[in-house]
């Protein structure tokens, strides 16, 4: 199983630089990739979000790409950008009716007049840009196995919190009838008492199997078994995506435990199935960080 969050980082060398691809990945609902390239590299941010997409399955991405010292090529003049440059302020010059010459000195404040004259071609940068990210990316996804598998352990402990307190509810049914069958009786002797009236047995019985075929949970304590049984199955399924799987057990099991909360008429009962809900959410909680 896979967590959702995860952090990696790749280097790989290209001339007397490295290439470091940085990749983050946080809780979303579906696929979100964002690429950035810091200078340099700006022209590949498509590869970055190429590898993002084709390996992402669901949550929000996010890839870094920066350069670690030179690619290696000479610096040189842009010398058909400095020319036009001149040309341009030149024609202004004469534009505005002056008859000064134009200094070199201005060519200062012209961007990207001097080029780095790199030893790799475009291609080449590519490959080197998508092999950081596959690697950032292998990263992120082992710490996403990490995560996961502690995940998968916790959700573990709490399924079987789950059946052992759903086993105690189903065995203190019977317990319950008798129960109320007592507190109804002495209600009822109560009731009658100095009226001269006597206690109907047969009615008494009447109505506490009544009350015990309304509280019967045997039907929502058997689906909430199948549910927990689905969802430990779903915990060993390696890598594959399963959060919304999981999500959507999670919100069954909480139909059942709420049936069972309306039925319940004991107090031992009740309080099962309020650390039912408790351990519920606490899956839920987990299950929004699970691919």
């Amino acid at each position: 199983m896979l967590s959702m969050t995860g952090y990696g980082v790749a280097r790989v060398g290209s001339g007397q630089a490295q290439v470091v691809v940085e990749a983050r990945a946080v809780n979303h609902r579906f696929l979100e990739v964002r690429a950035r390239a810091a200078s340099g590299l700006s022209d590949h941010t498509q590869v970055l979000e190429e590898v993002g997409r084709a390996r992402g399955q669901r949550g929000r991405l996010e890839i870094t790409a920066r350069l670690d010292g030179s690619l290696g090529g000479n610096i040189r003049l842009d010398a058909a950008r400095a020319t036009q440059a001149m040309r341009d302020l030149a024609a202004l010059v004469a534009q505005l009716g002056r008859a000064e010459p134009v200094p070199l000195s201005l060519l200062s404040a012209v961007p990207d007049l001097f080029v780095d004259d790199a030893s790799r071609d475009a291609r080449d940068l590519a490959g080197v840009v998508r092999q950081a990210a596959n690697g950032a990316l292998d990263q992120l996804e082992a710490m996403r196995r990490t995560e996961g598998a502690a995940l998968a352990e916790d959700i573990e402990k709490r399924l079987a919190k789950v059946d052992a307190l759903a086993s105690g509810v189903l065995a203190r049914g019977d317990e319950a009838v008798d129960a109320a069958r007592a507190r109804l009786k002495v209600r009822i002797e109560r009731l009658l008492r100095g009226t001269g009236v006597a206690l109907d047995e047969a009615r008494l019985e009447h109505e506490v199997a009544m009350l015990a075929e309304r509280s019967d949970v045997a039907e929502e304590l058997t689906r909430l078994q199948s549910h927990t049984s689905q969802l430990g199955a779903l915990l060993k399924q390696g890598d594959e995506p399963v959060g919304r799987r999981i999500e959507f057990l999670l919100q069954e099991m909480g139909r059942e435990i709420n049936t069972l909360g309306s039925k319940a008429t004991d107090l031992e009962i009740t309080s099962a199935v309020l650390e039912l809900k408790a351990e519920l959410e606490r899956m839920r909680e987990q299950a929004q960080n699970i691919l």
